[in-house]
């Protein structure tokens, strides 16, 4: 399975955040991708003032236009994440995925949300325009069933175990750490996830723009189920395509049987 991680620069408007996908979509094509992933919150500035703003029903424009994105380009889409509003006017961090015909075949809305004060460091309170969303989402394709979670819901071990004992053996997550928790954590975090559960872990970040309040760290990356740092880009815009080697995901859960010998 290929895959295409695109580390995109945010703009502030949502329009030019959707035509610089589109963009990108159109020069990967001829190079045999079978999906492609954005990073969190890509239409908007990671803002907690413009969650509401930008916010979209499902359905709304830039679903459909995420939607012909996939069917055009015949590709998995897993969207990043974008601000969603529903019929009672709540506001969630929502990712979808969409297959290849643009049916829309996953949606997750971020379930823990990023409420962090660290002391000489980040500041940030998602809590106050967001609504947090509920459980693990895993969805089937035609090479193998995949989970996909956002950022914070990553640092929660119980959700990535839960997508897996779901039969996931990939794992997305659009995020976007900051300039205190990644340079920390990111690696770490991912790696930890991948070889507790024996499956590919694949972050998508945005790009860093250091002009903006909050500045994502990048280096979006794919490590796999042994661990390994297969993958990893810079802070910079950019895309980065890797091949799964899926046979590896059963061939590291038969040789060190861990989820076999779970217990409690």
């Amino acid at each position: 399975m290929r895959i295409a991680q695109i580390q995109s620069h945010v703009y502030k408007n949502k329009q030019e955040n959707l035509d610089m996908l589109a963009e990108k979509l159109n020069r990967l094509d001829g190079k045999a991708v079978d999906l492609v992933a954005v990073g969190e919150m890509f239409t908007t500035p990671y803002e907690t003032s413009c969650f509401p703003e930008y916010a979209e029903p499902e359905g709304g424009e830039s679903w459909r236009q995420l939607s012909d994105m996939a069917r055009e380009h015949r590709i998995y889409l897993s969207a990043g994440s974008v601000p969603e509003v529903d019929t009672e006017g709540r506001v969630y961090n929502t990712a979808y995925v969409f297959d290849r015909e643009g049916r829309q075949i996953a949606k997750h809305r971020k379930t823990h949300l990023f409420d962090i004060n660290v002391e000489g460091g980040q500041h940030f309170r998602e809590s106050d325009t967001l609504t947090a969303g509920k459980g693990a989402t895993v969805f089937d394709t035609e090479f193998c069933r995949m989970g996909i979670c956002i950022c914070f819901d990553c640092r929660f071990s119980e959700m990535v175990r839960e997508m897996v004992l779901s039969g996931a053996k990939v794992v997305l997550v659009p995020a976007s750490f900051n300039m205190t928790t990644g340079p920390a954590h990111w690696e770490l975090m991912f790696r930890s996830r991948a070889v507790d559960n024996q499956c590919y872990m694949v972050g998508t970040s945005d790009a860093r723009d250091p002009s903006f309040s909050y500045v994502s760290w990048g280096h979006s990356m794919v490590v796999s189920p042994w661990g390994d740092v297969v993958a990893e880009m810079d802070e910079k815009e950019g895309v980065q395509i890797t091949d799964l080697d899926l046979p590896l995901v059963d061939k590291v859960r038969r040789e060190l049987p861990l989820l076999q010998s779970l217990r409690g």
